[in-house]
């Protein structure tokens, strides 16, 4: 009898690892029974023709939201004092007092981690949320289609939705086994870990070794190493295009050599815009020494502001706008849903350009997994005032901390030095090929190619 996984979207987040790639192919393959659990606005059944079964209840209690925020500052609280450490109230995000409601959810809140800022606290804090979470009516529409489906496992995409929480503390409540994907490379030292499963899967033994640390009541055999298929399709030949082929599809010349700015979103890069003109001016200089480059511009998919349009239209004959195969579903960020095609589109940006640069992006892992530099920009741009982001604490945040070396990207820290050193990698001086190898295996694990096989065979074992 095959055994039924009931893969889990409480968002779209998932989609792109779980949907677009190989990895329900290769549970067929190996005989699992598999119905998408579907929490999102996108129709598995209609897109894909997937066996889906629709979450239509997405209430949540109306405390959520505030226990949420509270949980996830008393956690960053519990880090900043066990671990001595100022990174950690970085990673929260200002109280709003506008009108009388916001005030009263922040002083709410307040009160919330004044009382809960201990390991102790934190976990009275989620006992608390699933208490709440078990009185929605949510709660009782998941244990309804779980008791009819009868599931084997339910296997989480993510572990950051609040929308999992009921849904699987109904499959607990049932006795059915729960496992949560981590899904990115920052999320463990962000107290982004929403839920509380059975299992959870990660990309490498650092993530592992995180998750331990921070979660210190999961056990060590609850985390299991499995790589994630985020990066898959960069090992797929298949999808390559050739150069010409590439560049007649976006209108691109093929005497010209493509560096791509691989946008960020505004709460990570507020003015990111200038660094994309820094890029240009840059090129334009070198284009007057005798080179002949171009810019592909492949924005943030999530990042709908007309921030970099002055500086496109100041530089239509540098700059080529690639834009991202993503799909607004909704008007939340985490309902700008990618499409299948979008693998092929990354596979050959990458492929057919010389490097990459951004702000701290982990596309540097896209790129060097096709041998290809990265510049990150690390320096303030002048437009720089109170209230508006500083970048370079982006660099102080835990998950750079895995980085072999400082050659693992090519930062930048200066304007002034830009024009050098794109100089220097088009003439093959300088990269940071190598040691990004080296990080990208620290970071994603040591088989990319084999993840969703990988998750397969835990899956299978748990069972």
């Amino acid at each position: 009898m095959k055994k039924k996984v009931f893969v889990f979207f409480p968002d779209g987040v998932g989609l792109r690892n779980f949907a677009f790639t190989d990895f329900k192919a290769i549970g067929e393959h190996m005989g699992f029974d598999i119905t998408y659990w579907n929490n999102t606005v996108f129709s598995l059944k209609e897109e894909l023709g997937f066996q889906e079964v629709k979450i239509e209840d997405h209430s949540s209690h109306k405390l959520l939201p505030i226990f949420s925020r509270a949980r996830k500052r008393a956690e960053l609280n519990v880090s900043r004092d066990k671990f001595n450490d100022s990174v950690y109230p970085t990673y929260k995000f200002p109280f709003s007092y506008k009108g009388l409601k916001n005030t009263f959810k922040s002083v709410y809140t307040k009160l919330l981690i004044g009382l809960y800022s201990s390991e102790v606290g934190v976990v009275k804090l989620r006992k608390k949320i699933n208490a709440l979470e078990r009185s929605t009516s949510k709660y009782a529409y998941c244990k309804a289609q779980l008791e009819q489906h009868k599931p084997d496992l339910i296997f989480c995409t993510t572990q950051r939705a609040t929308q999992a929480i009921s849904a699987l503390l109904a499959a607990k409540d049932l006795g059915i086994p729960t496992v949560a994907f981590v899904y990115s490379w920052d999320n463990v030292p962000k107290a982004m870990q929403v839920v509380e499963t059975d299992y959870y899967f990660v990309w490498s033994d650092l993530m592992k070794v995180e998750v331990l640390k921070y979660y210190p009541y999961v056990k060590d055999e609850q985390v299991i190493v499995t790589g994630t298929p985020q990066f898959e399709p960069h090992f797929d030949n298949s999808l390559k295009q050739s150069r010409a082929a590439f560049f007649k599809a976006y209108n691109l010349d093929e005497n010209k050599k493509y560096i791509c700015f691989s946008g960020d979103d505004e709460t990570t890069s507020p003015l990111d815009q200038y660094y994309l003109e820094d890029l240009a001016n840059a090129v334009r200089r070198l284009n007057a020494k005798g080179e002949n480059l171009g810019i592909i511009y492949r924005k943030c998919p999530v990042d709908f502001t007309k921030r970099y349009d002055a500086v496109i239209a100041a530089n239509k004959d540098l700059i080529e706008v690639i834009d991202p195969i993503w799909k607004p579903v909704g008007d939340q960020w985490n309902q700008v849903l990618p499409a299948k095609e979008d693998f092929k589109l990354l596979y050959n940006v990458c492929e057919h350009s010389e490097f990459v640069t951004n702000v701290c992006s982990s596309t540097v892992f896209d790129f060097v997994a096709h041998k290809k530099p990265c510049i990150y920009y690390k320096y303030e741009q002048p437009q720089l005032k109170k209230g508006i982001r500083d970048i370079g604490q982006n660099y102080n945040y835990v998950h750079f901390r895995s980085m072999p070396s400082q050659d693992a990207a090519v930062f930048c820290t200066d304007k002034k030095d830009l024009e050098a050193i794109i100089k220097n990698i088009l003439e093959g001086k300088t990269s940071n090929v190598e040691e990004g190898l080296k990080w990208f295996e620290i970071v994603a694990g040591k088989s990319p190619t084999r993840a969703s096989k990988n998750i397969w065979e835990a899956i299978k074992k748990i069972l």
